[in-house]
């Protein structure tokens, strides 16, 4: 590199650290992943919450650990063992204190990372069914509680689109990915390939409870910022659950290979207020579903 191309580099990082700061920043705000993002999806439900902290404070400080005792060992053996320092080599085959440890320490490792993750695997799979559930797993920040469902929707996987299916109020419809002239139409400021025609709506502090299906091949339904991911098999219905604090629209995608369009079927949920939802159920359920749809967005504008 030459002195003014170095100079030139030197000068242009920190214009480009305080260009990625406001990217960073604003990553943690949206409900998915942004250019640039580092780390998970913001969490707005209690299971993503138990993922985070079971994530930075479990898995993150296991794996640091592993990675400095292994540069340690390595520094070691090259300081160590090389040519100059032993130009004999040495003739050992095996030590047994060595062959115990390095089989103990991992399975102990595996030990604290299980038990804790259990707990997290709980609440992902243990849908609330009483007037309220504890969740146990949140990790360094104690028990929440979460009240049993007051909603319940269908999510069903075809090549290559989603079925949503409102159980209690016994209306349907379908989320098609908007290609890039539809969404400069009609929904420029959100993400491309993960703006669709159709949203799934839910009210905002309400536990949902969404079964998941599939009519042809396997599908999986996943929305990192709540911490689901479930497995969409044909003629079976698998459970999960969120529980959404913030209102906003949170995005996901399918995560089972199902075909040549797989990275063309998101899931977009948007969580409202309650009376914003009523009157968009009112109106969807009624038979006007886009006009459901334009009067929700006009009141969120």
């Amino acid at each position: 590199m030459t002195g003014f191309s170095f100079r030139l580099a030197r000068a242009s990082l920190p214009a480009l650290i305080l260009a990625l700061l406001p990217a960073l920043a604003s990553a943690q705000e949206l409900g998915y992943a942004h250019p640039g993002q580092i780390g998970l999806q913001r969490s707005v439900t209690p299971v993503m919450d138990a993922m985070v902290a079971f994530h930075d404070h479990v898995l993150m400080w296991a794996i640091s650990a592993i990675v400095l005792l292994v540069l340690v060992l390595l520094v070691v053996i090259v300081l160590r063992f090389n040519q100059r320092a032993n130009p004999v080599p040495s003739r050992v085959t095996h030590n047994t204190m060595v062959e115990v440890v390095w089989t103990v320490v991992p399975v102990l490792i595996l030990f604290v990372i299980a038990i804790p993750s259990f707990g997290v695997l709980a609440d992902q799979e243990t849908i609330p069914d009483g007037e309220r559930t504890y969740l146990g797993s949140q990790i360094f920040g104690g028990a929440v509680e979460v009240p049993e469902p007051g909603l319940t929707v269908k999510a069903v996987g075809y090549q290559w689109y989603w079925g949503y299916e409102y159980m209690d109020d016994d209306f349907d419809f379908v989320s098609i990915m908007l290609n890039d002239d539809q969404r400069a139409e009609r929904k420029p400021t959100e993400p491309r390939l993960l703006a669709v025609d159709n949203e799934m709506v839910v009210p905002v502090n309400t536990t949902v409870r969404v079964l998941v299906s599939a009519a042809d091949v396997l599908h999986a339904f996943a929305v990192p910022s709540f911490g689901i991911k479930v497995d969409a098999v044909p003629d079976r219905n698998n459970e999960t659950w969120f529980y959404a604090r913030e209102t906003g629209i949170y995005y996901g995608q399918c995560s089972e290979l199902c075909g040549k369009d797989h990275a063309f079927m998101p899931i977009a949920v948007r969580v409202v207020e309650q009376d914003q939802y009523d009157a968009w159920l009112a109106a969807a359920s009624g038979g006007d579903l886009s006009g459901a749809n334009a009067t929700l967005l006009a009141s969120l504008e």
